[in-house]
C-alpha cells in the first residue's frame, strides 16, 4: 500500500512540474554607443522585470506564444522598447545598443530555433568552440563530445559517426563541400582543421537521417558558415601550441566587408609527450579570406579562399614501452635510423552569389576549385629488443632490461605523390509557396587525381627474414631449410591516372501545418547521383542512383514542450577515389555506390530545472547497409577492399541533456551506445573497424562565485575499445582484439583581465581590448595511457607474438594568451 502511495505522489509531482506556465526567456547584453556594457538597466514586462549586471547582461523569464513589449529604461539613457514573440521553452538572444535618444527596436518572433528541433540539428555557439580545450582545440573538438561521435585519437581532427568512418561525413562551409587530406596516415601529422573557429558564425550538426539537400555521405553532415563582419575588430591568440590572427572590417558604405585569419601550428609539444623520442620539426600554416560584396537587397557576391602549407619531418630515435604482467613485466626497446618528410600543400577558392528575386524565391550559384599537391617519403630503420624487466624493487637496476629474448629488424619505405584537382559548378534555389517550401539544386563536379603510390617493408626476426603473411611458405629457420623467394613483407606498387565526372542533384519539399491541436511538420526529397570513371587503361561504365528520403516532426499541444520526430530513407555514397583503390593500390573503375537504410526516432524535450532553460535530446537509430566497400583502420588511414562484396547493419541510441548547469553558461552531458557488425562475402558477421560500444562525454564550464573573472573548462570523453588490436594485415576473420579503452580528460583555466572594464577609468589600457584572458590548459590531465595501435613483435624463443601498444599522448600543460578588439 505505502508502494502505490508513494507511486502515485511521485506521479503527481513529476505531473506538477511538467506543467508549469508556457514560457520563453530572453538574456542578452546591453552596451553603449562606446561598445562599453551598461550596468542598471532596466527591463520590465508588466509587473515584471530585472536589471543588468556589471557586465550588461540580463536575462528575463516572458509568457510564450503571445506578443509582449518589453520596455528598457536607464538613469542616463534614452528609453527603448522591444515587440517579440517567442516560442514556448525558447532562450533568445537578444544584444543592442542603447543611445542617447528613444528607440523602438522593432518586432522579434523566433522560429528558426523550431526548425532545427525539427530536422534534428545540433546547433554549437561559436563561444563554445573557441573557450574549450583540447590538444585539437575548434569544432571536430566539440564534436567529439557529443553522443554518436567517437574519435579515440586526440591529435587528429578526424571523427567516425554512428558507426561509419571517416570518409563517411559531409563538410560544409557556407555551403562549399570540403575535402580531408588525401595521404594522411597518422593524426600528428594532420595540423590544421580546415575551419577557422575565429571566424565562424554558425554551426549546425546531424549525426543521421538529415535532408535530401545535403548530400551523398553515409554518416553525417557538418555545416558551417562564416560570418560577415559588420565593424572593425581583431582577434589574436598564442600559445605553446601556435597561434593565429583574424582581422575583420567593413566599407564606409556597408556593401564590402572582409574576414581573413592567419593561423601557425606546432605538434611539438603534443609529439614529444609520447614514448617515442624524436626530432620533430613541422610547421603548419595557412590564410583563409571571405570577402563579400552586397552592392543592393538582391544581390550579394562573396569569395572563400584559403592556403595551407604543411610541412612534417620526423627523426624517431628511441622508444621504450614496458608491457606484460606484474609477475612477467617485458619491455620493449627500440632503436631508429632515418626519417620521414612529409608536404602538404593546398589551394582552396570559392565563389558563391545570391540572388533575391523576392522575399519568397531565392538563387544561388557557386563555383569551387580545390588543387592539393601531398608527398610522403620515408625511410625508416627500427631495431627492436624484446626484454625481460628486473622487477625485484631492492635492485639497483629495477626497471631496466635484464636479459633480451627477441631481437628483430624492420625498414620501411615509402615514395608516394599525389597531385588532385576538384572542380565543382552548382545552382540552387529556394522558394516559399504559402505554406510550402521548395528547393533543388544541381551539380556537376570534375575530380583529375594522379597518384603515385610505392610502400614495401622488411621484417627480419633474429636474422631470417619473415615472409607475407598470405600465399607463400612458412620460414621456420634455423629448424628447416627454406627455398623459397625472398620478398618484402609488405609491398604496394602502383601509379593511377584517374578522372571522375560527376553530376549530382536534389530535390525537397517542406511544409508545416498542424494536425488537430498539434503543430507538425513534413520533409520528403531525392536525390540524385550519375557518375563514371575513366583514365589511363580504365574504362569505367556510367552508374546511376536515387536516394529518397523524408522526415515527420509533430509537436502536441501538452503543457510540457516535446518534440518527436522520425526520419529515414535510402542513402548513397558513390565512390571517391579512395573508395576506388584496392589494398594493392589500383583502381577499380566500377566500385558501386555503399547503399544504407536510415531509421531514426528522436525526441526533444525542453524544460525548466532551477528557473534556467534545458534540453533532453534522445535518438533511436537502425541503418541496414549493403554494397559495402569494406576497410582496415591504421590510426587514421582507411584501405579499402574495392570489391562490394559485404552487409552491414548499425544500431544505437543518443542521449544528451544540455543547459545552464551554472547560470550563463552552457554544459552539457552525453552518452551513446552502438553496435556495427559486417558480413564480408557470406562468412558471417564479424565487429567492424568502428564498432565503438560505448561512449560518455562532458563538457562543463563553470566560473569561480568570488571571483568571476576566474572561469574552468572540463572536456571530458569516455570511449570503449575498437577492434583496432590485431596487425593491418591480418584476417579480421581470424583476429578480432580490441584496443584498451580511451579515457580523456582536458581542462582549462581561464582568467579574463577585461571582466569588469565598465569600472576602470577612460584612457586605461584594457579598455582598447573587447576580451583579454590568459589561461591555462591541462590536456589529459589525469595522464590516463591511451592506445591508437598496437606494434607487433616476435620471440623467435617462444614463437611468440607481442602486441605493443602504441601509446598516445601523455600529460601535457599549455599556456595561452587571448586578445580581442
Amino acid at each position: 500500500m505505502k508502494t502505490k502511495q508513494f507511486i502515485v505522489a511521485f506521479v503527481l509531482f513529476c505531473i506538477g512540474f511538467l506543467a508549469k506556465a508556457q514560457t520563453a526567456r530572453i538574456k542578452g547584453i546591453i552596451l553603449d554607443k562606446n561598445n562599453n556594457p551598461v550596468e542598471g538597466v532596466n527591463i520590465n514586462y508588466q509587473d515584471k522585470g530585472t536589471t543588468t549586471n556589471v557586465n550588461g547582461f540580463y536575462a528575463l523569464t516572458i509568457p510564450a506564444n503571445q506578443k509582449i513589449t518589453l520596455v528598457f529604461t536607464h538613469v542616463s539613457l534614452k528609453k527603448a522598447t522591444l515587440k517579440l514573440e517567442l516560442k514556448t521553452n525558447e532562450d533568445y538572444e537578444y544584444n543592442f545598443q542603447m543611445s542617447d535618444s528613444e528607440d523602438l527596436l522593432g518586432e522579434v518572433i523566433v522560429t528558426a530555433g523550431n526548425r532545427k528541433r525539427v530536422e534534428g540539428i545540433t546547433t554549437i555557439e561559436p563561444a563554445v568552440i573557441r573557450t574549450i580545450p583540447g590538444a585539437n582545440a575548434g569544432v571536430e573538438n566539440i564534436l567529439k563530445s557529443l553522443p554518436g561521435v567517437n574519435s579515440n585519437n586526440e591529435l587528429s581532427t578526424q571523427y567516425s559517426v554512428r558507426g561509419g568512418n571517416y570518409d563517411e561525413n559531409l563538410v560544409y562551409v557556407n555551403e562549399i563541400e570540403i575535402y580531408r587530406p588525401f595521404l594522411i596516415r597518422s593524426g600528428q601529422q594532420e595540423g590544421l582543421s580546415f575551419t577557422n573557429t575565429d571566424m565562424v558564425q554558425n554551426v549546425d550538426f546531424s549525426a543521421g537521417g538529415f535532408q535530401a539537400k545535403y548530400g551523398d555521405k553515409l554518416s553525417s553532415v557538418l555545416d558551417i558558415t562564416y560570418r560577415i563582419p559588420t565593424r572593425y575588430a581583431a582577434a589574436l591568440e598564442a600559445s605553446f601550441l601556435g597561434g593565429s590572427l583574424t582581422v575583420e572590417g567593413v566599407s564606409k558604405n556597408q556593401k564590402w566587408a572582409n574576414i581573413t585569419g592567419v593561423r601557425y601550428r606546432d605538434n611539438s609539444l603534443l609529439v614529444n609527450s609520447q614514448e617515442t623520442q624524436s626530432n620533430f620539426r613541422p610547421t603548419f600554416t595557412d590564410v583563409q579570406t571571405y570577402l563579400t560584396f552586397t552592392p543592393n537587397t538582391k544581390w550579394q557576391f562573396g569569395f572563400l579562399g584559403n592556403i595551407s602549407q604543411n610541412n612534417y619531418n620526423f627523426e624517431p630515435l628511441t622508444r621504450q614501452t614496458n608491457f606484460g604482467t606484474i609477475d612477467e613485466p617485458i619491455a620493449l626497446q627500440i632503436f631508429y635510423e632515418g626519417q620521414e618528410k612529409d608536404q602538404y600543400q593546398t589551394l582552396f577558392g570559392a565563389f558563391k552569389t545570391s540572388y533575391n528575386i523576392n522575399d519568397n524565391n531565392t538563387l544561388k550559384f557557386i563555383g569551387s576549385v580545390y588543387h592539393t599537391q601531398e608527398q610522403e617519403y620515408f625511410d625508416i630503420f627500427a631495431a627492436y629488443f624484446l626484454g625481460e624487466v628486473d622487477s625485484n624493487i631492492g635492485s639497483e637496476t629495477f626497471g631496466d632490461v635484464r636479459f633480451n629474448r627477441g631481437i628483430g629488424t624492420q625498414l620501411n619505405h615509402g615514395r608516394n605523390d599525389l597531385d588532385a584537382l576538384i572542380i565543382n559548378t552548382e545552382v540552387k534555389g529556394f522558394h516559399k509557396l504559402g505554406e510550402n517550401t521548395v528547393e533543388w539544386g544541381i551539380k556537376y563536379t570534375k575530380e583529375d587525381i594522379r597518384d603515385r603510390l610505392v610502400e614495401w617493408e622488411v621484417i627480419d626476426s633474429a636474422g631470417f627474414s619473415i615472409n607475407p603473411p598470405r600465399d607463400f611458405p612458412v620460414n621456420d629457420q634455423p629448424y628447416n631449410p627454406y627455398v623459397g623467394p625472398l620478398v618484402p613483407f609488405q609491398s604496394v606498387r602502383a601509379t593511377n591516372f584517374t578522372t571522375i565526372d560527376r553530376f549530382s542533384g536534389y530535390a525537397q519539399w517542406s511544409r508545416k501545418s498542424n494536425l488537430g491541436s498539434s503543430e507538425v511538420w513534413y520533409n520528403a526529397g531525392v536525390r540524385m547521383h550519375q557518375w563514371q570513371v575513366s583514365g589511363d587503361d580504365l574504362d569505367g561504365k556510367s552508374q546511376l542512383v536515387f536516394s529518397p528520403r523524408a522526415q515527420f516532426a509533430i509537436k502536441p499541444k501538452w503543457k510540457k514542450d516535446m518534440v518527436f520526430r522520425a526520419s529515414g530513407g535510402l542513402y548513397h555514397q558513390p565512390p571517391f577515389y579512395r573508395e576506388l583503390r584496392g589494398f594493392d593500390g589500383q583502381v577499380r573503375p566500377n566500385v558501386k555506390a555503399q547503399q544504407s537504410i536510415h531509421f531514426v526516432l528522436g525526441n526533444d524535450f525542453s524544460f525548466k530545472m532551477w528557473d534556467r532553460p534545458f534540453k533532453l535530446v534522445s535518438e533511436l537509430y537502425y541503418k541496414d547497409l549493403s554494397d559495402v566497400n569494406t576497410y582496415t583502420l591504421d590510426n587514421v588511414r582507411i584501405r579499402y577492399i574495392a570489391d562490394n562484396e559485404a552487409e552491414a547493419y548499425v544500431y544505437g541510441f543518443d542521449m544528451r541533456l544540455n543547459g545552464e548547469f551554472v547560470p550563463g553558461t552552457e554544459s552539457w552531458f552525453s552518452f551513446g551506445y552502438l553496435k556495427t557488425e559486417e558480413n564480408y562475402q557470406d562468412r558471417g558477421f564479424i565487429a567492424r573497424p568502428t564498432d565503438q560500444r560505448l561512449k560518455f562525454g562532458v563538457l562543463f564550464q563553470d566560473y569561480v562565485p568570488n571571483i568571476p573573472s576566474l572561469k574552468m573548462y572540463l572536456n571530458l570523453v569516455y570511449n570503449t575499445g575498437l577492434p583496432g588490436g590485431s596487425p593491418s594485415y591480418a584476417d579480421p576473420y581470424d583476429y578480432q582484439l580490441r584496443l584498451r579503452d580511451y579515457r580523456r580528460a582536458d581542462v582549462g583555466f581561464q582568467y579574463v583581465l577585461t571582466e569588469k572594464n565598465e569600472l576602470r577609468p577612460d584612457g586605461h589600457w584594457l579598455k582598447r581590448f573587447k576580451d583579454l584572458s590568459v589561461g591555462l590548459e591541462i590536456f589529459n590531465l589525469f595522464n590516463n595511457q591511451n592506445a591508437i595501435t598496437n606494434t607487433w613483435v616476435r620471440d623467435v624463443y617462444t614463437k611468440t607474438q607481442y602486441g605493443v601498444p602504441n601509446y598516445m599522448t601523455t600529460r601535457v600543460f599549455n599556456l595561452k594568451l587571448t586578445a580581442r578588439l
